[in-house]
Protein backbone atom coordinates (compact mmCIF):
# COMPACT_ATOMS: atom_id res chain seq x y z
CA UNK A 1 0.00 0.00 0.00
CA UNK A 2 1.72 3.16 -0.88
CA UNK A 3 2.16 5.96 1.50
CA UNK A 4 -0.18 8.68 1.94
CA UNK A 5 0.20 12.66 2.92
CA UNK A 6 -0.05 13.63 6.47
CA UNK A 7 -3.64 15.77 5.37
CA UNK A 8 -4.48 13.21 3.21
CA UNK A 9 -4.86 11.21 6.20
CA UNK A 10 -6.08 13.27 8.64
CA UNK A 11 -9.26 14.20 5.98
CA UNK A 12 -9.63 10.50 5.26
CA UNK A 13 -10.18 10.29 9.30
CA UNK A 14 -12.42 12.78 9.98
CA UNK A 15 -14.71 12.13 6.94
CA UNK A 16 -15.60 8.65 8.62
CA UNK A 17 -16.18 10.67 11.84
CA UNK A 18 -19.13 12.35 13.07
CA UNK A 19 -20.32 13.96 16.37
CA UNK A 20 -22.03 12.09 19.09
CA UNK A 21 -25.01 12.18 20.43
CA UNK A 22 -26.38 14.69 23.19
CA UNK A 23 -26.59 13.59 26.64
CA UNK A 24 -27.79 15.39 29.95
CA UNK A 25 -25.49 16.51 32.19
CA UNK A 26 -25.53 17.60 35.83
CA UNK A 27 -23.93 21.60 35.36
CA UNK A 28 -21.88 20.35 38.51
CA UNK A 29 -19.70 18.28 35.71
CA UNK A 30 -20.59 20.02 32.84
CA UNK A 31 -17.43 22.51 32.89
CA UNK A 32 -15.14 22.28 29.07
CA UNK A 33 -17.92 20.08 27.66
CA UNK A 34 -20.17 21.20 24.30
CA UNK A 35 -23.50 22.55 24.40
CA UNK A 36 -25.88 20.72 22.13
CA UNK A 37 -28.71 22.80 22.08
CA UNK A 38 -29.18 26.69 21.71
CA UNK A 39 -29.93 27.93 24.75
CA UNK A 40 -33.17 30.46 25.24
CA UNK A 41 -33.30 32.96 28.45
CA UNK A 42 -36.98 32.06 29.61
CA UNK A 43 -36.94 35.16 32.34
CA UNK A 44 -35.11 38.69 32.85
CA UNK A 45 -31.62 38.28 34.81
CA UNK A 46 -31.46 40.69 37.09
CA UNK A 47 -35.37 39.11 37.56
CA UNK A 48 -36.00 42.70 39.26
CA UNK A 49 -34.52 46.04 39.83
CA UNK A 50 -32.18 45.54 42.88
CA UNK A 51 -29.80 47.84 44.62
CA UNK A 52 -25.75 47.82 42.92
CA UNK A 53 -24.85 49.43 46.21
CA UNK A 54 -25.34 49.07 50.27
CA UNK A 55 -26.75 52.74 50.86
CA UNK A 56 -30.08 54.33 50.85
CA UNK A 57 -33.34 54.36 48.31
CA UNK A 58 -34.49 57.49 47.56
CA UNK A 59 -36.65 59.59 44.91
CA UNK A 60 -33.35 61.44 43.03
CA UNK A 61 -34.99 65.14 42.99
CA UNK A 62 -34.75 64.92 46.67
CA UNK A 63 -30.83 64.95 46.66
CA UNK A 64 -30.07 67.58 43.44
CA UNK A 65 -29.05 70.31 46.13
CA UNK A 66 -27.18 68.01 48.42
CA UNK A 67 -23.55 68.68 49.68
CA UNK A 68 -21.43 68.23 52.88
CA UNK A 69 -22.07 71.86 53.56
CA UNK A 70 -25.51 71.28 53.16
CA UNK A 71 -26.99 67.91 52.99
CA UNK A 72 -30.43 67.01 52.66
CA UNK A 73 -31.79 65.58 55.45
CA UNK A 74 -34.60 62.43 54.94
CA UNK A 75 -36.78 60.57 56.81
CA UNK A 76 -35.88 56.76 57.09
CA UNK A 77 -39.17 54.54 56.46
CA UNK A 78 -37.41 51.61 56.88
CA UNK A 79 -35.11 48.87 55.66
CA UNK A 80 -34.72 46.20 52.70
CA UNK A 81 -32.30 44.00 52.54
CA UNK A 82 -31.18 41.23 49.93
CA UNK A 83 -33.90 38.25 49.43
CA UNK A 84 -36.74 40.56 51.24
CA UNK A 85 -39.87 42.10 49.34
CA UNK A 86 -40.01 45.91 50.19
CA UNK A 87 -43.30 46.35 52.26
CA UNK A 88 -43.09 50.30 51.62
CA UNK A 89 -42.62 53.37 49.16
CA UNK A 90 -40.36 56.04 48.87
CA UNK A 91 -42.12 58.79 48.84
CA UNK A 92 -40.79 62.67 48.45
CA UNK A 93 -38.93 63.50 51.52
CA UNK A 94 -38.18 59.57 52.50
CA UNK A 95 -35.64 57.02 52.18
CA UNK A 96 -35.04 53.08 52.69
CA UNK A 97 -32.11 51.93 54.19
CA UNK A 98 -31.19 49.11 51.29
CA UNK A 99 -28.53 46.63 50.77
CA UNK A 100 -26.32 45.33 48.03
CA UNK A 101 -28.95 43.09 46.12
CA UNK A 102 -32.33 43.74 47.55
CA UNK A 103 -35.39 44.98 45.98
CA UNK A 104 -35.37 48.58 44.52
CA UNK A 105 -38.83 50.02 46.75
CA UNK A 106 -41.75 51.51 44.64
CA UNK A 107 -41.38 55.19 44.32
CA UNK A 108 -37.25 55.02 44.70
CA UNK A 109 -34.99 55.39 41.20
CA UNK A 110 -31.89 55.72 42.88
CA UNK A 111 -29.43 54.25 45.52
CA UNK A 112 -27.07 57.01 47.70
CA UNK A 113 -24.35 54.93 49.13
CA UNK A 114 -23.53 55.01 52.16
CA UNK A 115 -20.48 56.28 51.99
CA UNK A 116 -22.54 59.59 50.42
CA UNK A 117 -24.53 59.69 53.98
CA UNK A 118 -24.20 61.05 56.96
CA UNK A 119 -23.17 57.11 58.27
CA UNK A 120 -19.50 58.27 57.81
CA UNK A 121 -19.55 61.25 60.45
CA UNK A 122 -18.78 60.72 64.05
CA UNK A 123 -21.90 59.09 66.10
CA UNK A 124 -22.18 62.66 67.82
CA UNK A 125 -22.65 64.33 64.82
CA UNK A 126 -25.29 62.49 62.84
CA UNK A 127 -28.94 63.39 62.71
CA UNK A 128 -32.08 62.14 65.39
CA UNK A 129 -32.58 58.43 65.04
CA UNK A 130 -35.16 57.79 61.51
CA UNK A 131 -33.42 60.87 59.81
CA UNK A 132 -30.33 60.31 57.13
CA UNK A 133 -28.37 63.29 55.83
CA UNK A 134 -27.44 62.70 51.89
CA UNK A 135 -23.88 64.72 51.20
CA UNK A 136 -23.85 64.86 47.37
CA UNK A 137 -26.79 64.37 44.68
CA UNK A 138 -27.46 61.12 42.58
CA UNK A 139 -28.92 61.25 38.97
CA UNK A 140 -32.20 58.86 38.27
CA UNK A 141 -30.54 55.51 37.71
CA UNK A 142 -27.50 55.62 40.01
CA UNK A 143 -26.72 52.52 41.56
CA UNK A 144 -29.47 50.69 40.36
CA UNK A 145 -29.94 47.62 38.32
CA UNK A 146 -32.72 47.38 35.93
CA UNK A 147 -34.62 44.13 35.56
CA UNK A 148 -33.27 42.34 31.99
CA UNK A 149 -30.05 44.69 32.10
CA UNK A 150 -27.94 41.49 32.08
CA UNK A 151 -29.64 38.99 30.35
CA UNK A 152 -33.68 39.72 28.55
CA UNK A 153 -36.32 36.86 28.55
CA UNK A 154 -36.66 35.61 25.20
CA UNK A 155 -32.67 36.38 24.21
CA UNK A 156 -30.81 33.07 22.94
CA UNK A 157 -27.91 33.47 25.52
CA UNK A 158 -25.46 30.38 24.63
CA UNK A 159 -25.29 28.55 21.07
CA UNK A 160 -25.17 25.20 19.79
CA UNK A 161 -21.65 24.31 19.83
CA UNK A 162 -20.53 26.50 22.50
CA UNK A 163 -17.74 25.11 24.80
CA UNK A 164 -18.82 25.77 29.00
CA UNK A 165 -16.30 27.99 30.82
CA UNK A 166 -17.02 28.68 34.51
CA UNK A 167 -19.08 31.54 33.21
CA UNK A 168 -21.59 29.86 31.04
CA UNK A 169 -22.07 27.49 33.68
CA UNK A 170 -22.91 29.99 36.28
CA UNK A 171 -25.11 31.94 33.29
CA UNK A 172 -27.28 28.95 33.54
CA UNK A 173 -27.54 28.59 36.92
CA UNK A 174 -28.66 32.04 36.89
CA UNK A 175 -31.44 30.77 34.30
CA UNK A 176 -32.85 28.08 36.52
CA UNK A 177 -30.79 25.19 34.94
CA UNK A 178 -29.13 22.60 36.77
CA UNK A 179 -28.25 20.50 34.12
CA UNK A 180 -27.58 21.09 30.52
CA UNK A 181 -27.81 19.33 27.18
CA UNK A 182 -24.13 18.39 25.74
CA UNK A 183 -22.49 16.14 23.29
CA UNK A 184 -21.92 13.14 24.54
CA UNK A 185 -17.79 12.82 25.06
CA UNK A 186 -16.73 9.70 23.10
CA UNK A 187 -15.46 6.44 25.16
CA UNK A 188 -11.97 5.44 23.87
CA UNK A 189 -10.63 2.20 24.11
CA UNK A 190 -6.99 2.14 24.76
CA UNK A 191 -5.28 -1.30 23.69
CA UNK A 192 -0.82 -1.72 24.40
CA UNK A 193 -0.08 -4.81 22.04
CA UNK A 194 3.20 -7.14 22.38
CA UNK A 195 5.02 -9.78 24.11
CA UNK A 196 7.45 -7.39 25.48
CA UNK A 197 5.12 -5.34 27.42
CA UNK A 198 4.56 -5.83 31.21
CA UNK A 199 3.23 -3.82 33.63
CA UNK A 200 4.81 -0.60 35.06
CA UNK A 201 4.14 -2.48 39.06
CA UNK A 202 5.55 -6.27 37.15
CA UNK A 203 9.69 -7.31 37.77
CA UNK A 204 11.82 -6.48 34.50
CA UNK A 205 12.71 -9.40 33.22
CA UNK A 206 14.90 -9.79 29.92
CA UNK A 207 13.27 -8.85 26.67
CA UNK A 208 10.87 -7.02 28.64
CA UNK A 209 10.21 -3.26 28.88
CA UNK A 210 7.32 -1.16 30.31
CA UNK A 211 3.94 -0.41 29.11
CA UNK A 212 4.47 2.97 28.88
CA UNK A 213 2.28 3.63 25.94
CA UNK A 214 -1.64 2.64 27.28
CA UNK A 215 -0.53 4.86 29.95
CA UNK A 216 0.35 7.87 27.82
CA UNK A 217 -2.56 7.34 25.46
CA UNK A 218 -4.56 7.29 28.58
CA UNK A 219 -3.77 10.75 29.60
CA UNK A 220 -3.72 12.29 25.94
CA UNK A 221 -7.60 10.74 25.30
CA UNK A 222 -8.57 12.38 29.07
CA UNK A 223 -6.39 15.87 27.88
CA UNK A 224 -8.35 15.39 24.23
CA UNK A 225 -11.75 15.59 25.95
CA UNK A 226 -12.13 11.92 25.76
CA UNK A 227 -13.34 8.98 28.28
CA UNK A 228 -10.04 6.58 27.92
CA UNK A 229 -11.19 2.76 28.42
CA UNK A 230 -8.05 0.76 29.07
CA UNK A 231 -8.36 -2.32 27.84
CA UNK A 232 -4.64 -3.36 28.87
CA UNK A 233 -2.26 -5.64 26.75
CA UNK A 234 -2.71 -7.68 23.95
CA UNK A 235 0.12 -10.37 22.57
CA UNK A 236 1.30 -10.67 19.44
CA UNK A 237 -1.43 -13.78 18.49
CA UNK A 238 -4.18 -13.10 16.55
CA UNK A 239 -6.39 -15.11 19.50
CA UNK A 240 -5.42 -12.20 22.63
CA UNK A 241 -5.71 -9.28 20.01
CA UNK A 242 -9.23 -10.43 18.55
CA UNK A 243 -10.30 -11.29 22.05
CA UNK A 244 -9.43 -7.78 23.34
CA UNK A 245 -10.78 -6.19 20.61
CA UNK A 246 -14.13 -7.90 21.36
CA UNK A 247 -13.61 -6.81 24.78
CA UNK A 248 -13.69 -3.40 23.46
CA UNK A 249 -16.83 -3.31 21.77
CA UNK A 250 -18.14 -4.66 24.92
CA UNK A 251 -17.45 -2.21 26.51
CA UNK A 252 -19.10 0.23 23.86
CA UNK A 253 -16.32 2.35 22.77
CA UNK A 254 -16.53 5.11 20.14
CA UNK A 255 -13.29 4.25 19.23
CA UNK A 256 -10.47 2.10 19.63
CA UNK A 257 -6.79 3.02 19.42
CA UNK A 258 -3.90 0.69 19.69
CA UNK A 259 -0.09 0.72 19.80
CA UNK A 260 2.34 -1.32 18.00
CA UNK A 261 1.92 -3.96 15.69
CA UNK A 262 0.72 -2.06 12.81
CA UNK A 263 4.69 -2.30 10.81
CA UNK A 264 5.79 -4.69 9.02
CA UNK A 265 7.15 -7.20 11.08
CA UNK A 266 6.54 -10.85 11.49
CA UNK A 267 4.47 -10.24 14.67
CA UNK A 268 3.12 -7.47 13.42
CA UNK A 269 -0.60 -8.46 13.66
CA UNK A 270 -3.01 -5.45 13.92
CA UNK A 271 -3.63 -5.08 10.65
CA UNK A 272 -4.29 -8.63 9.96
CA UNK A 273 -6.72 -9.00 12.58
CA UNK A 274 -8.28 -5.55 12.15
CA UNK A 275 -8.90 -6.74 8.49
CA UNK A 276 -10.69 -9.96 9.41
CA UNK A 277 -12.78 -8.08 11.98
CA UNK A 278 -13.54 -4.75 9.61
CA UNK A 279 -12.16 -3.44 6.92
CA UNK A 280 -8.70 -1.63 6.56
CA UNK A 281 -7.99 1.59 4.77
CA UNK A 282 -4.53 2.64 5.39
CA UNK A 283 -1.82 1.69 6.86
CA UNK A 284 1.56 3.70 5.98
CA UNK A 285 1.50 7.35 6.39
CA UNK A 286 4.00 10.00 4.91
CA UNK A 287 5.51 11.69 8.19
CA UNK A 288 8.37 11.22 10.42
CA UNK A 289 8.08 9.84 13.26
CA UNK A 290 4.66 7.31 12.88
CA UNK A 291 4.74 6.20 9.19
CA UNK A 292 3.29 2.67 10.18
CA UNK A 293 -0.31 4.21 11.01
CA UNK A 294 -3.62 2.16 10.56
CA UNK A 295 -6.99 3.49 10.04
CA UNK A 296 -9.95 1.19 9.58
CA UNK A 297 -13.68 0.02 10.96
CA UNK A 298 -14.44 -2.73 13.40
CA UNK A 299 -17.77 -3.68 11.98
CA UNK A 300 -19.94 -5.83 14.52
CA UNK A 301 -23.83 -6.02 15.13
CA UNK A 302 -24.95 -3.07 12.45
CA UNK A 303 -22.07 -0.93 14.23
CA UNK A 304 -19.17 0.64 12.84
CA UNK A 305 -16.33 1.56 15.48
CA UNK A 306 -13.00 3.11 14.24
CA UNK A 307 -9.97 2.19 14.74
CA UNK A 308 -6.53 4.02 14.92
CA UNK A 309 -3.26 2.10 14.63
CA UNK A 310 -0.62 3.86 16.55
CA UNK A 311 3.16 3.05 16.23
CA UNK A 312 4.70 1.19 18.96
CA UNK A 313 8.04 3.63 19.84
CA UNK A 314 6.85 6.20 22.42
CA UNK A 315 7.70 9.29 20.38
CA UNK A 316 5.98 7.83 17.30
CA UNK A 317 3.23 6.97 19.15
CA UNK A 318 2.97 10.33 20.92
CA UNK A 319 3.15 12.31 17.39
CA UNK A 320 0.69 10.22 15.73
CA UNK A 321 -1.95 10.96 18.73
CA UNK A 322 -1.39 14.68 18.56
CA UNK A 323 -1.77 14.62 14.87
CA UNK A 324 -4.34 12.27 14.26
CA UNK A 325 -5.87 10.79 17.19
CA UNK A 326 -6.80 14.27 19.02
CA UNK A 327 -8.92 15.39 16.23
CA UNK A 328 -10.67 12.66 16.00
CA UNK A 329 -11.51 12.93 19.51
CA UNK A 330 -12.59 16.82 19.55
CA UNK A 331 -14.78 16.02 16.51
CA UNK A 332 -16.47 13.26 18.17
CA UNK A 333 -16.85 15.28 21.16
CA UNK A 334 -17.98 18.71 19.26
CA UNK A 335 -14.98 20.53 20.29
CA UNK A 336 -13.52 23.25 18.44
CA UNK A 337 -10.69 23.77 16.43
CA UNK A 338 -9.91 20.15 15.97
CA UNK A 339 -5.88 20.95 15.46
CA UNK A 340 -3.55 22.67 17.35
CA UNK A 341 -2.63 26.34 16.49
CA UNK A 342 0.57 27.17 14.81
CA UNK A 343 2.88 30.10 15.38
CA UNK A 344 5.76 30.91 13.66
CA UNK A 345 9.49 30.84 15.35
CA UNK A 346 13.00 30.93 14.55
CA UNK A 347 14.77 27.83 14.72
CA UNK A 348 18.46 28.51 16.33
CA UNK A 349 19.96 25.59 13.99
CA UNK A 350 20.16 23.78 11.10
CA UNK A 351 17.92 21.24 10.38
CA UNK A 352 18.30 18.02 7.97
CA UNK A 353 15.33 16.50 6.94
CA UNK A 354 14.23 13.54 5.14
CA UNK A 355 11.97 14.33 2.98
CA UNK A 356 8.55 13.42 4.82
CA UNK A 357 6.42 15.85 7.00
CA UNK A 358 8.29 15.54 10.51
CA UNK A 359 7.36 17.03 13.86
CA UNK A 360 10.27 17.21 15.50
CA UNK A 361 10.22 17.61 19.80
CA UNK A 362 11.31 21.22 20.34
CA UNK A 363 11.30 24.01 23.15
CA UNK A 364 9.52 27.23 22.63
CA UNK A 365 9.91 30.46 24.14
CA UNK A 366 9.69 34.13 23.81
CA UNK A 367 12.89 36.69 24.00
CA UNK A 368 12.37 38.69 26.88
CA UNK A 369 13.78 41.86 24.59
CA UNK A 370 12.14 40.94 21.42
CA UNK A 371 9.31 39.55 22.46
CA UNK A 372 9.65 37.47 19.40
CA UNK A 373 9.49 33.29 19.49
CA UNK A 374 12.44 31.12 19.29
CA UNK A 375 12.89 27.14 19.08
CA UNK A 376 15.37 24.67 19.10
CA UNK A 377 15.01 21.16 18.39
CA UNK A 378 18.01 20.16 20.18
CA UNK A 379 18.02 19.32 24.16
CA UNK A 380 20.59 17.99 26.07
CA UNK A 381 21.29 14.96 24.32
CA UNK A 382 21.85 14.67 20.62
CA UNK A 383 19.54 11.80 20.09
CA UNK A 384 16.50 13.84 21.68
CA UNK A 385 14.99 13.14 18.16
CA UNK A 386 14.85 9.77 18.42
CA UNK A 387 11.51 7.94 18.16
CA UNK A 388 12.00 5.71 21.07
CA UNK A 389 13.20 9.08 23.18
CA UNK A 390 10.31 9.56 25.50
CA UNK A 391 12.09 11.99 27.82
CA UNK A 392 12.53 14.14 25.10
CA UNK A 393 8.72 14.78 25.36
CA UNK A 394 9.35 15.90 29.24
CA UNK A 395 11.43 18.35 27.32
CA UNK A 396 9.67 19.59 24.55
CA UNK A 397 7.10 21.92 24.25
CA UNK A 398 5.91 21.86 20.86
CA UNK A 399 6.80 20.16 17.50
CA UNK A 400 8.74 22.30 14.82
CA UNK A 401 6.41 21.03 11.64
CA UNK A 402 9.04 20.61 8.57
CA UNK A 403 6.92 20.34 5.49
CA UNK A 404 6.96 17.42 2.75
CA UNK A 405 9.63 18.04 0.37
CA UNK A 406 11.67 20.27 2.94
CA UNK A 407 15.32 18.65 3.12
CA UNK A 408 16.88 21.40 4.60
CA UNK A 409 16.16 24.56 6.92
CA UNK A 410 19.24 26.84 7.98
CA UNK A 411 19.79 27.94 11.30
CA UNK A 412 18.00 31.89 11.49
CA UNK A 413 14.55 30.68 9.25
CA UNK A 414 11.36 31.01 10.97
CA UNK A 415 9.73 27.81 10.70
CA UNK A 416 6.26 26.49 11.57
CA UNK A 417 6.05 25.46 15.75
CA UNK A 418 2.71 23.69 17.16
CA UNK A 419 2.12 24.04 20.74
CA UNK A 420 1.73 21.33 22.42
CA UNK A 421 2.43 21.91 26.01
CA UNK A 422 2.12 25.99 26.54
CA UNK A 423 -1.24 27.68 27.22
CA UNK A 424 -2.33 29.16 24.26
CA UNK A 425 -3.93 32.63 26.02
CA UNK A 426 -0.76 34.18 26.00
CA UNK A 427 -0.31 34.01 22.75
Amino acid sequence: MPLISVDQAREYILSHITELEAETVHLFDAVGRVLAEDVVADQDIPPFRNSAMDGYAVQAADTASASPEHPVLLRVVGTVAAGMAPNMTVESGVAARIMTGAPVPPGANAVVRFEDTSEVWPPERRPPNGTIAILRPVQPGENVREAGEDVQRGRTVLRRGDRLRAAEVGLLASLGHSTVECVRRPRVGVLATGDELVGPDEPLTPGKIRNSNEYTNVALVRLAGGIPVPLGIARDNVEDLTAKIRRALDENVDLLITSAGVSVGDYDMVKNVLAAEGEVHFWQVAIKPGKPLAFGTIVTEGKRVPLIGLPGNPVAAFVAFEVFVRPTIRKMAGLKPLFRRHFRARVQEDITNSGRRHYMRARVWRDEATGELLATTRGSDVRVQGSGILSSLVWANAFVVVPEGVTFIPAGETVDVELFDWPEEVF
